[in-house]
């Protein structure tokens, strides 16, 4: 390269220093980005912002954390890239809360279990429903999001993994073993177009709701690329408010929508 005898653009400058350590970090805090740059947080606010409105930086709503967009990347982002799917889920999800109100989590599959990837809890009106944070693992076949994913990914994933939770000594899997219940549970989440949680489930993964009562209920509806389902969104309420008939009715709709355009956002690129 030809050594310009110029000066360089101490903002650009500054702008790409903050890009390359969300690369590097994957994902920081305003206050991760101060120690890493030493920039003061006035400038670093203002430059997230003009990364963000340039599509090159989004923030996380579980908790925060900015994160360089998968639109940066020389490839295309492929169906098991679960951060580009929380990536172009964050505001679907933030504008679904805003219309209902009540918390959602996006969850993924993984052996035995669905586990949290996103929520918008902290942006909810009812910020104080306690869903589960990133990480959670939530039962399969009791839970709502669980039944919502199950109930519609293809039959071989499916067998494999009623294989597996048949296999499992978590106590929490027992209605594995008990097939024609599980059939008929999963037929009427396909029935329905989604799924909720089995009576004595109270939020914990093993324990039946008289041991464990979170006081909440929720539905779930898949996401689909294509042909696949990769997860589902869900709705959280407290049990006292509304039954379940009462909130299909007022926000399944909502919901469905909301996971139509994650689906679409995400098969887009």
């Amino acid at each position: 390269m030809r050594d310009y005898k110029v000066k360089t653009i101490r903002a650009l400058d500054r702008g790409l220093e903050v890009l390359a350590h969300l690369h590097q970090a994957r994902a920081a805090s305003l206050h991760d980005l101060f120690l890493a740059t030493g920039l003061p947080k006035a400038t670093l606010t203002r430059l997230i912002v003009t990364l963000e409105k340039r599509g090159m930086v989004w923030q996380r709503l579980a908790d925060g954390a900015y994160m360089a967009s998968h639109t940066l990347k020389p490839r295309a982002p492929q169906l098991s890239d679960e951060n580009y799917l929380v990536e172009v889920a964050s505001p679907v999800m933030e504008r679904l809360c805003r219309k209902v109100n009540w918390p959602s989590v996006l969850a993924v599959p993984r052996l035995d279990c669905m586990e949290v990837i996103e929520t918008n809890r902290p942006k909810s009106y009812f910020s104080y429903v306690q869903v589960g944070p990133i990480g959670f693992r939530i039962n399969m076949l009791r839970s709502a999001t669980g039944r919502a994913y199950i109930a519609f990914c293809s039959e071989s994933e499916r067998q494999a993994m009623l294989l597996r939770l048949a296999a499992s000594n978590d106590p929490g899997n027992f209605m594995a073993r008990q097939p024609a219940m599980v059939e008929r549970l999963l037929g009427e989440t396909r029935r329905l177009g989604y799924g909720h949680r089995t009576p004595d489930f109270g939020g914990h993964f093993d324990q039946t709701r008289r041991e464990w009562n979170d006081d909440r209920d929720s539905i779930a509806v898949p996401i689909w690329a294509g042909e696949e389902v990769i997860a589902s969104v869900n709705l959280t309420w407290m049990h006292t408010v509304a039954t379940v008939p009462q909130m299909v009715k007022a926000h399944l709709a909502q919901l469905t929508a909301a996971a139509r355009e994650i689906s679409m956002r995400f098969v887009a690129t």
